[in-house]
Parts: C-alpha cells; structure tokens; sequence
C-alpha cells in the first residue's frame, strides 16, 4: 500500500470508531472490569494452600532430620566448629579414624591440621595462669617486672 491509501484507511478505521463510541456508550455495564470477584477469590485461596503446604512439608523435613543432607550417617562427621569472624570458621572434621582441622572462609575450604582420631578433652576447670595474672592485675596485686 502506498502512502495516500494507508492515510485513507487510517481515516476509515477511525471514523468506524467514532461511530461506534455513542454505541458502546449506552450499553449498561453489567460486568465490571478485571478480574471477577470468584475468581479472585479462588486464586488466593489456591495461594493460601500452597503456602501452607510449603510450610508443612518444611517443617516435617525439620522434624525428621532431613536437614543434615545426603549420608547423615556417611564416613564424614562434624565432631566441632568455632566461629571466627562473621564468615570465617574453624571445624573439626572425622573422617575414618582422622581428625582434619579445616578453615572455612568465603571461597575457600583449607586443611589447617591432620590427626589422628581422638577424644575432645573438656578444658580445666581450674584458674590458667592468664586468668590468674589477669585477676592479680586488676585486684592490684601483681608485681610489676
């Protein structure tokens, strides 16, 4: 098509338009635009039960251990951990009848020590010698060296 004709038929398909304006005009509304209130209602419902059992099945897997991951009772075992900073830390891995002492920080996973298996020992409950000197300290009764 060339250009005059398009112009005509833009001039034809708008002036169908302004007739059919008063038309739609006075038919009454009866239905509201959108969404019908049914349907709404069907979908949050629908939503509702969704989410609810999102959370039960979460909370069944909580219950049952399901969190530890695959082989919970595999070779592998986190015998301890100790948090260094707020992404660094340090943990005790069994693996077999070896102890391995890993660094974990973002991006990387480092093997600090190898040992044999052994047990945790509880730590004294008795004074060390820096709880000790640091008490004498503040009671004033450390000598100076």
């Amino acid at each position: 098509m060339n250009r005059p004709s398009r112009l005509l038929a833009l001039a034809v398909s708008g002036a169908a338009a302004l007739a059919a304006a008063p038309v739609l005009a006075q038919q009454p509304a009866t239905e509201t635009p959108g969404v019908p209130s049914g349907a709404l209602l069907q979908m949050v419902l629908g939503l509702a039960l969704i989410l609810a059992l999102l959370f039960a099945v979460a909370f069944i897997l909580r219950r049952i251990g399901a969190r530890r991951g695959f082989g919970g009772n595999g070779p592998l075992r986190i015998v301890g951990g100790q948090m260094l900073g707020t992404r660094e830390r340090i943990v005790l891995v069994e693996v077999g009848d070896t102890w391995l002492v890993v660094g974990i920080a973002p991006g990387q996973l480092r093997t600090l020590h190898t040992m044999p298996k052994g047990e945790l020992s509880t730590p004294p409950t008795g004074d060390s010698s820096f709880a000790r000197v640091f008490r004498q300290i503040v009671d004033g009764k450390h000598e100076a060296r």
